[in-house]
């Protein structure tokens, strides 16, 4: 039985229409991977290919939308201010910070995007990761050493394993589709406890 859905023959503000593209390319990607072709999403979309080039020059632009939808457009302008106000114990805002970050993130779409990136060498997800280093850990990091009685005790590579740790709780329930808890706060509060123990910051 076909299960595509009946092609939308409606005309759309262009505005729309590319918004319906990269969600639905999105869903796409998640689901074949980056190796996906621009045929197969238009008969996904219910439209024709010529469609999807008259928004999108070439396949590597589509994925570029498809990068910030998934990505940056879910990074909020709040962290980094939040990470370094200093009238909130680390504690507060490393909390506050995964709290939002791991209901961005742990979701089908994000997870299995970000994986099959990373397995066909895709610069999306070094850019991601660049960005996260600059934008939230770097500063995270300074704030960190300025609590800790030994500051050179804590390197960044000490907050990459603290976020992969925390971040493979999504990876086990999206990619490996394993039991996971349905509320994952509890896991990331003592992840987050025993990394402040460990370098002895309050």
């Amino acid at each position: 039985m076909d299960t595509q859905p009946a092609p939308d023959r409606r005309r759309l503000p262009p505005d729309e229409r590319r918004r319906q593209i990269v969600e639905g390319a999105v869903a796409f990607f998640a689901d074949v991977g980056l190796e996906g072709n621009t045929r197969d999403l238009a008969k996904r979309l219910g439209v024709t290919q010529s469609l999807l080039f008259n928004y999108f020059a070439a396949k590597s632009d589509l994925l570029e939308a498809v990068y910030e939808h998934v990505y940056l457009n879910r990074l909020s302008d709040d962290w980094p201010t939040l990470l370094t106000d200093q009238n909130r114990s680390i504690r507060d805002r490393v909390l506050h910070f995964y709290d939002d970050y791991s209901k961005l993130i742990f979701q089908y779409e994000w997870m299995r995007i970000f994986m099959f990136s990373g397995l066909a060498g895709a610069e999306l997800n070094r850019r991601y990761l660049d960005h996260l280093g600059r934008v939230i850990f770097g500063p995270l990091l300074a704030e960190m050493q300025a609590a800790a009685p030994d500051p050179q005790c804590i390197e960044i590579e000490d907050l990459w394993n603290l976020h992969g740790g925390i971040v493979y709780i999504g990876i086990r329930q999206h990619i490996y589709q394993v039991p996971c808890p349905d509320n994952p706060t509890k896991a990331i509060t003592r992840a987050v406890d025993r990394f402040l123990a460990a370098f002895d910051i309050t």
